[in-house]
Parts: C-alpha cells; sequence; structure tokens
C-alpha cells in the first residue's frame, strides 16, 4: 500500500510538480500560498501543467488504441448489434475516441447516413465527449477511484438509455434531409505500421491541444477565482447543500458554456474544494460536456427541431436525476 500511495501520489497526483509550483510561487512571485493571490497562482500553474502533462500522455496513449478503430471498421462493428446491445456498444466505442461534442458530430453524421440505427447513434454522440479512458484516468488523478469509476459509469449508462428511449421513438423521418442523401461508401481501412500509429497519434495530441488549450487556461482561471476568491457562504447558497436546486442550477449554468472534460475539470476541483456536493458537481461536468451550446447548434443542422428539443430534453433530465442519486449516496464515495 505504501508503494501504491507513493506512485499515485507522484504519477497521478504528481505531488512534485504542487511543490515545483510551491517553489515558483514562493520564491520567485514572492508571495505566500496561504495568501489568496499566492494560492491562486498555484492553484494555476500546478492544474495548468498538470492538465497538459496528462492530456498529452494519454491523449497520445487513446489515439494510438483508435487507430485500431477508424470510422469505417466502427460502422461495421455497430452495424453488426441491434436494439440494447447496439446502444451499449455505440456507448462503449464512443469511449474510446478522444473527441469533444462538436468533433463528434462529423462521425455521427457518418454513422446515421450510413443506415445504423438512430438510438444506437445517439448512445455514440453522447458517450464520445462525455467519457473516454484519459478522462477516467485524470479523474482519478484529481478525484480518486471511486468518483472516476463511478463518473464513467454513470455515463455509460445515461448514453444507452437515452440513445435507447432515441430509438425506441421511432424518429429516422426526423433527420434533415441532405444527412439521408450523402450515401455509404465502404472504403478500406489502411494497414497502418506502429510507426504511423505513432505519428498518427502525435499529430491528434496536437490537434486536440490546439483545440482545448484555451478552455484549460480558462477553466483552471474559474477554478482557481472559484477556490482562493468567493466566499465559503456564497458557494454554499448558491449550489451547496443550502439550495435544494443545486443541481438543477449546475446543469443549466453548464449548457450554455463549450468546454471538453479537461477544461470542466480544475472548475469541479474547486468546487469539490469548496465542499460542493459531488453530485452537483457531476452534473456541471456532464452538462458542459454532453450539452455545450454550440454543440446544440450543430446538431441542430443534422437533426430536425423536434428530435434536437427530445434529445437535449432527455439528456438534461438524465443528468439532473443522476446529480440528485450522487448527491443521496454520496457518502458511498468518501
Amino acid at each position: 500500500m505504501n508503494i501504491f500511495s507513493f506512485l499515485n501520489d507522484q504519477l497521478l497526483k504528481m505531488q512534485w510538480l504542487s511543490d515545483i509550483a510551491k517553489f515558483l510561487v514562493e520564491n520567485v512571485f514572492n508571495l505566500s500560498i496561504q495568501t489568496q493571490m499566492g494560492g491562486a497562482v498555484h492553484f494555476f500553474i500546478y492544474d495548468v501543467v498538470k492538465i497538459f502533462i496528462l492530456l498529452s500522455v494519454l491523449i497520445f496513449l487513446m489515439s494510438y488504441i483508435q487507430s485500431y478503430f477508424p470510422p469505417e471498421r466502427t460502422k461495421k462493428i455497430l452495424g453488426k448489434f441491434k436494439g440494447i446491445t447496439g446502444n451499449i456498444m455505440g456507448a462503449l466505442l464512443g469511449t474510446i475516441t478522444p473527441f469533444c461534442s462538436c468533433s463528434s458530430i462529423p462521425i455521427f453524421i457518418g454513422f446515421t447516413s450510413a443506415g445504423l440505427p438512430l438510438g444506437v447513434t445517439f448512445s455514440f454522440l453522447i458517450s464520445s465527449p462525455l467519457v473516454d479512458i484519459a478522462s477516467f484516468l485524470i479523474l482519478l488523478s484529481f478525484f480518486g477511484i471511486k468518483i472516476a469509476i463511478a463518473y464513467v459509469l454513470v455515463g455509460i449508462v445515461l448514453a444507452v438509455i437515452a440513445g435507447t428511449i432515441i430509438g425506441k421513438l421511432n424518429m429516422e423521418d426526423e433527420i434533415q434531409d441532405y444527412v439521408r442523401k450523402i450515401g455509404n461508401s465502404d472504403i478500406e481501412d489502411e494497414v497502418l505500421t506502429k510507426g504511423k500509429r505513432a505519428r498518427y497519434a502525435v499529430a491528434e495530441v496536437k490537434n486536440i491541444v490546439k483545440k482545448v488549450w484555451i478552455y484549460i487556461l480558462i477553466g483552471v482561471g474559474i477554478g482557481a477565482a472559484i477556490h482562493n476568491f468567493i466566499p465559503q457562504e456564497v458557494i454554499d447558497n448558491v449550489v451547496g447543500s443550502n439550495n435544494p436546486f443545486a443541481v438543477i442550477l449546475a446543469t443549466l449554468v453548464g449548457i450554455p458554456m463549450y468546454a471538453d472534460i479537461f477544461g470542466t475539470i480544475p472548475i469541479a476541483e474547486a468546487l469539490v474544494l469548496k465542499s460542493v456536493n459531488i453530485g452537483t458537481v457531476l452534473a456541471f461536468m456532464m452538462a458542459v460536456t454532453a450539452l455545450s451550446l454550440p454543440s446544440i447548434v450543430m446538431i441542430s443542422r443534422v437533426v430536425k427541431p423536434k428530435l434536437l428539443t427530445i434529445f437535449v430534453g432527455i439528456v438534461t433530465v438524465g443528468i439532473i436525476l443522476i446529480g440528485y442519486l450522487f448527491n443521496m449516496f454520496s457518502y458511498l464515495l468518501v
């Protein structure tokens, strides 16, 4: 256990990085980390560097694995499954794609135009930005094994249930006409060498970092402000246990924002440090990643208003229910 704790602290939590950040704050910036400003600077340096290190390593590994599952192969795999099994497979395959919600939509269009069941494609669309192995490991680094596992499980369950409901509603005619006219073409999968897969993974790291770096900086900045400058009583009254509508508020606040899970984690970390209930925090994270306003706008170009409304409504209600359930049973995650 001592070895495990040491590896967990130094590799995942990066205690060594926290010590370096503390040294910089106290000896370069001449600030005490016990002060609001010093604590905020330490929080910002530590979280930014930590997230970028984890992001680069994990996206490389995930992209290397994903190179074995290009869209054409994924489409063929999903085409073999029907019903609830298809929804489960769609959600699980979504976990190996390190995409934000907007990046998942072109693949969603390809799956839909190929004639895959609508519910299965929606399970993929929900799961892809919400859950992946990289997010699991980063959640593990920040919040521990129980919360990381719980987040992944509820994300997959939400994707499966939402996709199943949409599939049962038989709303294939609610897809925009141009999507059905795209057609379906089977392209032979390119046989990649290990070197090509590694180059592909490096390119994906660069591509994703270019897309998310600004949201990481904004997220860490907001997290540092919450942790060091917003009084505890304000947090308690707005999203704390004192407010019975905290989960609903966190969900509604999260929807207009645009970030992936890497940008929301530092905000979630600050809220947890302020003793906000874990269900409220998870509801906020899930709303940002699964229902960001830009992704809703992009989906509206693919599906008609009725299906879009049903999709947003089902996912929103699901996130709120998950938040309240987690708050009720939060003692199990301590």
